[in-house]
């Protein structure tokens, strides 16, 4: 029987935090929700992904209209949101679409941050708890394991995740410049909006040991902090804390300079001169430019920024084509299997067939020479199945060939043939 595949969800595309923060399944109540999502009617394997970015069931059905709105009933029910809300902020992918959505998602190439590796860790542990809980079938099995290895093709075929196309990727990929390895720093935020955020990803991405959060509305730099795991520290504070970062970056609306030359010069003195990395990413500017006359301080501003970004846009879009392109061979290469499921009971049926009636017949032949020796009933034996072999072969892998194309034909016309309707080939 034909089962299509679903993804349905919200995403940072579709859908504010506010939302997605309803919709969120935390971790301890993930295996439980699997198994209410496999129990419900018309879903036949499910698996869960629950980010900061995304809320998303892929589920594999026989009736994908049904399934549907199991779904959106499952999401709303589940975490008591209003199903119209829902519907507001859903996206739906069916069939071949929900497989390349599910590829994308994977390759990194749907994400806020176009080619961070984050997400490719994080479907493959729900993915795992999905197939630990048993939620998981032969048709997703397959798909999630397809979407790791697209990711890793892309990663290693393309240059997708190695090009700063925003100021934010911008700003972490000069830091990777004047460090080694950022594995061991620590990084400050001046700022709390929408690009502070995203230089968190990024760092966060790169293996920033620990990240300090400051903001004039301290209950704001508390949120960000709590998303990211850092460390909220009250405005007022901002000198007692800014010698423990190595990398500070200031995204903020004030319209004087946040920090001084003094209150650098002081920082370098509690820092023994250890080098300290500034990013301004804020017109009017964040930072007096003058810092950037201090030894031991690297200091780029929006336009440093800007030039490193645009210089890299257009390989990146080079990039990210290669990267669709291998996308979609994949799709279809995953959706000829998909296809090619449909027709294994007729083959196998159309098998048992051929093999039922070859051993009736070897069996009025031998009875009939009864003075046959040992050696030659095997030469009959396999005389037959040689022929049954052969006859097969030419039939079998059309219905292969075609599985793809119009297999409700081909099938049709293979049950009707051979007189295999009612057994299960159906």
């Amino acid at each position: 029987m034909r089962r299509e595949i679903i993804a349905l969800g919200v995403s940072h595309h579709s859908a504010p935090i506010e939302i997605r923060e309803q919709l969120a399944i935390l971790p301890a109540a993930l295996d439980v929700s699997l198994r209410e999502l496999v129990a419900l009617p018309h879903i036949d394997e499910g698996v869960i992904l629950s980010t900061c970015n995304r809320v998303e069931v892929t589920a594999a059905s026989a009736n994908g209209d049904a399934a549907v709105e199991t779904l959106v009933g499952f999401l709303a029910r589940a975490e008591h949101v209003d199903r119209d809300e829902i519907l507001r902020h859903l996206t739906v992918f069916r069939g071949r679409d929900a497989i390349r959505h599910l590829f994308r998602v994977a390759a990194s190439l749907d994400s806020m941050v176009v080619g961070e590796p984050q997400i490719l860790g994080q479907m493959k542990e729900f993915y795992e708890r999905a197939a630990a809980s048993g939620s998981a079938g032969t048709i997703l099995h397959r798909c999630f394991h397809k979407s790791f290895s697209v990711a890793k093709r892309v990663r290693t075929e393309t240059g997708v995740a190695s090009r700063a196309v925003s100021i934010s990727s911008a700003a972490v990929e000069l830091t990777e410049k004047i460090f080694d390895s950022l594995e061991d720093k620590t990084a400050m935020l001046i700022g709390a909006g929408a690009m502070s955020e995203l230089a968190a990803r990024h760092l966060l991405a790169r293996g920033v040991r620990s990240l300090i959060v400051t903001n004039r509305t301290y209950d704001r730099a508390v949120d960000l902090a709590r998303e990211f795991r850092g460390t909220p520290v009250p405005f007022a504070e901002i000198e007692r804390y800014l010698p423990m970062a190595d990398i500070i970056i200031g995204s903020t609306a004030a319209d004087d300079y946040v920090l001084t030359v003094n209150m650098v010069e002081q920082l370098l003195q509690r820092r023994k001169n250890r080098s300290v990395f500034l990013i301004d990413m804020s017109v009017p500017r964040n930072f007096d430019p003058r810092i950037n006359d201090l030894a031991d301080v690297y200091l780029y501003d929006i336009d440093d920024l800007s030039g490193v970004a645009e210089s890299n846009r257009d390989e990146r879009e080079r990039e990210a084509a290669k990267a669709e392109q291998i996308v979609v061979a994949e799709v279809e290469d995953f959706c000829r299997w998909l296809d090619g499921l449909d027709v294994v009971p007729t083959i196998v049926a159309l098998r048992e067939k051929a093999e039922t009636i070859r051993r009736q017949e070897i069996a009025k032949t031998l009875a009939s020479l009864r003075n046959l020796g040992e050696r030659e009933q095997r030469a009959i034996e396999a005389m037959s199945t040689a022929i049954v072999n052969k006859l097969l072969h030419g039939p079998i892998t059309q219905l292969k060939r075609e599985a793809s194309r119009d297999e409700s034909l081909y099938l049709a016309a293979a049950r009707g043939l051979f007189e295999i309707d009612g057994e299960d080939g159906e």
